[in-house]
């Protein structure tokens, strides 16, 4: 008889400034498709998508897209809650998003956090490098990257579906790890966040581009 399978369930969060990208790396990581003209997110979005991680390892991720325009508001805190994991999404073009990234950073560690009382495992991205020549501006990401205890950062470009795929798998293996670490056992595992219904709305400002 084969042995059963570990199931995990991950809410991760995707977070960074209006236009950035969000939903656009969500789009092309659970259904590998790219527009132009991606409305702006109001309040909150998801997406979900499973994984056969290894042979006895079933993965499924639930992308919590958070508007830009929370700019670290009230609300942010409930967006947040249960979150095993996070990216912070900066356009490698407009240097405004990458000033933000700290405060980012800052509102995730402060408001949702591991068992262990340890900041969620979170990776910086510097999205739409398709639109930057010769890699400029991505040392000061990379920098960032390290000043702020990020887990990894990664140029990536959702036009051209670079560095997305690897950019997830770099944060499962953090949050199988994390999950491991605080609840090892040899039964198969399931992780369901409890509170995962928000209704959300969907509105028409401007296209987020890459």
């Amino acid at each position: 008889m084969s042995s059963p399978k570990r199931e995990f369930l991950f809410k991760v969060l995707v977070v960074g400034d209006l236009g950035v990208g969000k939903t656009s790396i969500i789009q092309r990581y659970v259904h590998n498709i790219y527009s132009n003209c991606y409305r702006a997110t109001i309040g909150v979005d998801f997406a979900l998508k499973i994984l056969n991680w290894e042979k006895d390892t079933v993965v499924r991720l639930q992308l919590w897209d958070i508007a830009g325009q929370e700019r670290f508001g009230h609300m942010t805190r409930l967006y947040y809650r249960e979150a095993a994991g996070a990216f912070v999404v900066c356009d490698l073009g407009r240097a405004v998003t990458l000033q933000s990234v700290q405060r980012w950073k800052d509102d995730l560690d402060s408001k949702v956090m591991l068992k262990n009382g340890k900041p969620i495992p979170a990776i910086l991205i510097g999205n739409k490098s398709d639109l930057l020549p010769h890699g400029a501006r991505v040392q000061n990401v990379e920098n960032m990257g390290l000043e702020l205890e990020f887990k990894d950062c990664l140029m990536t470009s959702a036009k051209d579906n670079v560095n997305i795929h690897e950019a997830m798998s770099c944060l499962i293996k953090e949050m199988i790890a994390n999950k491991e670490e605080s609840e090892p056992t040899t039964d198969p595992t399931i992780v369901r966040p409890s509170h995962l219904n928000f209704s959300y709305t969907k509105g028409c400002s401007q296209c987020c581009g890459t």
